[in-house]
């Protein structure tokens, strides 16, 4: 059968299940099998969205979704409430972005409810990731970012996935703060994930990244204040150091206390001759770069 065949199936059992839910809804049918009524709706409609899917017709496999998601919670079936409030949110993310963070929402209130944190965490992700690619909101993507660490910390269980989610969603938080120039938030997340990290075997080697960017905020607020934190870095993780990137801090401080743009711009070509500049970075030396007098062109290499 083509999509436009399974398509007007699809409609057809909309129908069919809506005749269901009202016919549910009379008094004798309240008295016997008024819910078996409702379960053959749900799972109509839960049929009609799997077609209206075939057919690439997001947002009618959406609201079908939706239909069934309410017919669950009808039920007091919440585990399957929130599934295909999750299924809803899915289909929608392709047709229509605020319509699925709608669902998804849902779905966490759902999960929260019952008590189920790590499943609503990620669920608070996918909406933040719908707000920074679809809807371009990046303090809305923050809160749901920040929302989904909390409920990860909240988790009793010393568990690595849980540790490394956690450090994700905070990290995203780092770097969005970063660029909104809420620079304490940044460091003090950025500290925090460093010294989490420094001491843990598998993820140890990560923390001189966190440490550097915390830097490269400091910097940029006060060059004091950076030179205070390197030291506090290099004491509290003396593996730091060594690293190319406790390096290119002294060589930036040293070219920012001299003003000494050229010098600035060499070190920084250095340091990405081997590990190439990401744009947060780069946006991040700019910055810095601009507080040198006689600065050039606001290029870095």
């Amino acid at each position: 059968m083509d999509s436009t065949g399974k398509e007007r199936e699809a409609v057809q059992l909309m129908a069919e299940a809506e005749k269901r839910v009202k016919g549910s809804h009379s008094f004798l049918r309240g008295l016997f099998g008024g819910n078996t009524r409702v379960e053959e709706a749900c799972e109509m409609y839960t049929r009609a969205a799997n077609m209206f899917k075939i057919a690439k017709n997001w947002s009618a496999a959406g609201n079908a979704f939706c239909q069934a998601a309410k017919l669950h919670m009808q039920l007091q079936s919440k585990h399957d409430s929130a599934t295909s409030f999750v299924d809803a949110g899915n289909a929608y993310k392709k047709a229509d972005p605020q319509e699925a963070i709608n669902c998804l929402n849902a779905a966490i209130d759902i999960y929260t409810d019952m008590g189920r944190f790590t499943i609503a965490a990620k669920h608070h992700i996918t909406i933040a990731e719908i707000y920074e690619a679809e809807l371009v909101d990046i303090e809305k993507a923050i809160a749901h970012y920040e929302q989904a660490a909390d409920y990860y910390k909240g988790e009793e269980s010393n568990r690595q996935v849980i540790f490394i989610r956690t450090n994700k969603c905070l990290l995203k938080v780092a770097a969005y703060a970063a660029q909104l120039e809420q620079y304490q938030k940044a460091i003090e997340i950025y500290e925090q994930v460093g010294t989490n990290t420094m001491d843990n075997p598998l993820l140890k080697y990560s923390a001189k990244e966190y440490f550097f960017k915390a830097a490269l905020c400091h910097f940029i607020v006060d060059e004091l204040n950076a030179k205070l934190a390197l030291e506090k870095y290099e004491e509290m993780f003396p593996a730091f150091t060594d690293s190319r990137e406790c390096k290119l801090l002294k060589k930036l401080l040293e070219a920012h206390e001299e003003q000494n743009c050229e010098a600035y711009t060499e070190a920084v070509k250095e340091f990405d001759s081997i590990s190439r500049l990401d744009q947060w970075l780069t946006t991040m030396l700019l910055r810095i770069k601009k507080s040198i007098q006689g600065e050039g062109d606001g290029d870095l290499k």
